[in-house]
């Protein structure tokens, strides 16, 4: 689909908001936050390059974990969280690390590398999805000094991705601590949400130096718009979670990120 121009980025609020919360739901179907759908269309649909549409992405995920994170709390009360804080504290030596150096190269690649990265980036996830949701995903039972090494790695591995993309990093770092440290996926899912809130922090502190991060200020309208479409998808979906098969919305969702990343491949 052919590029809006920045005035009728401007005049699209309602469609910001409604694409926003179309993505949000189709990511809380399936525990997501959306952020890896809501890239490629601010690309592709909406007309920003690839690294605006980072930072966008990154704002945008940013406010969607900080309001998801209260909320998550009251499902898992934070007495069943706590014991797990060493898990936190391992992905975080790497993945804060990692923010800063994805986000450092994001802004000093040429954008034709960024497009292929992001591309190959959405390839990844779509094949992710596939294995987290129908394969088995068990501890590794590794000894703690082992745990602790490969737990910084994968942190900055993940803090590199979710800096790259905008994205919170739930989809890496769910499948991450379950296999890595054995622990339930609720929890996880509440401890993926505290790994990620500073690395974002992080990314974001480094993208506030790039001349790019003006994107924010010029389009206050349509970063609001579809910011509270998320939000308001994310909770929806969340109640429909488990209403439409795994079967079902995790291959269309998987082909949906397939032919995205060949879209964003062959942005002009």
């Amino acid at each position: 689909m052919a590029a809006l121009t920045d005035a009728s980025k401007q005049r699209s609020l309602p469609l910001a908001f409604v694409i926003g919360a179309v993505v949000g739901i189709l990511g809380g179907m399936i525990g997501l936050g959306g952020a890896e759908f809501r890239l490629p269309l601010l690309i592709g649909l909406f007309g920003f390059v690839a690294l605006q549409a980072v930072i966008l992405n990154k704002a945008m995920s940013l406010i969607v974990v900080l309001t998801a994170l209260p909320a998550r709390l009251l499902g898992v009360p934070l007495a069943d969280v706590t014991p797990f804080w060493f898990v936190v504290v391992n992905l975080l030596i790497g993945s804060l690390i990692g923010a800063w150096v994805g986000a450092n190269w994001a802004t000093k690649i040429a954008s034709k590398t960024l497009y292929r990265v992001l591309a190959i980036l959405l390839l990844a996830i779509a094949a992710l999805l596939v294995v987290t949701h129908f394969v088995t995903v068990e501890s590794a039972n590794l000894p703690p000094t082992t745990q602790w090494v490969i737990g910084i790695l994968a942190g900055f591995v993940i803090g590199v991705v979710a800096a790259l993309m905008g994205v919170a990093g739930g989809e890496l770092l769910i499948p991450t601590i379950v296999l890595l440290y054995g622990v339930d996926i609720k929890i996880a899912g509440t401890l993926s949400l505290a790994v990620s809130l500073p690395t974002m922090l992080v990314a974001f502190a480094r993208y506030s130096r790039d001349n790019s991060f003006a994107v924010l200020g010029q389009n206050k309208g349509f970063l609001t718009a579809m910011t509270a479409g998320s939000i308001t998808g994310t909770l929806l979906g969340g109640l429909l979670l488990g209403v439409v098969p795994s079967i079902i919305i995790v291959p269309l969702l998987a082909i949906l990120l397939v032919l995205s990343s060949w879209k964003v491949w062959h942005h002009r």
